[in-house]
């Protein structure tokens, strides 16, 4: 099992930043991808950011690429996601989440990818 916790949410002007954390329990970090997932108001959950296991490869939904930065610090079982120039849309609850261990897939934009979740913290956006 893997318990996540997320932090760093709050509310921010647009154009603003912010940084979420994602702090994980168990001593097998290392080895699963690490995701980033929001969940708008009235809207589905959808995918924002990924960072895999082997090696650190990235991948951005297009509406963040160039504003948002994932990252990772295997030593501190946390993940990152450095939010710039934030935009009203962004606005939404924000979500880690954790693939199975040594997982290797293309789906990296799948929710039924990662089993394991935070309970999400919200990001407010004003205009």
């Amino acid at each position: 099992q893997v318990k996540l916790v997320e932090s760093g949410g709050g509310l921010v002007q647009a154009g603003g930043s912010l940084r979420l954390s994602c702090a994980a329990s168990g001593r097998t970090f290392s080895t699963r991808n690490m995701g980033w997932f929001r969940q708008p108001p009235g809207k589905e959950r959808e995918f924002v950011a990924v960072m895999g296991w082997n090696g650190g490869s990235t991948y951005y939904d297009d509406s963040v690429k160039g504003r948002f930065d994932i990252s990772r610090e295997n030593a501190k079982n946390t993940v990152f996601l450095q939010m710039n120039n934030l935009k009203p849309e962004d606005t939404a609850v924000y979500y880690c989440a954790a693939t199975n261990a040594y997982r290797r897939s293309t789906d990296y934009y799948n929710l039924s990818e990662y089993p394991y979740w935070g309970q999400g913290t919200q990001v407010t956006v004003s205009s």
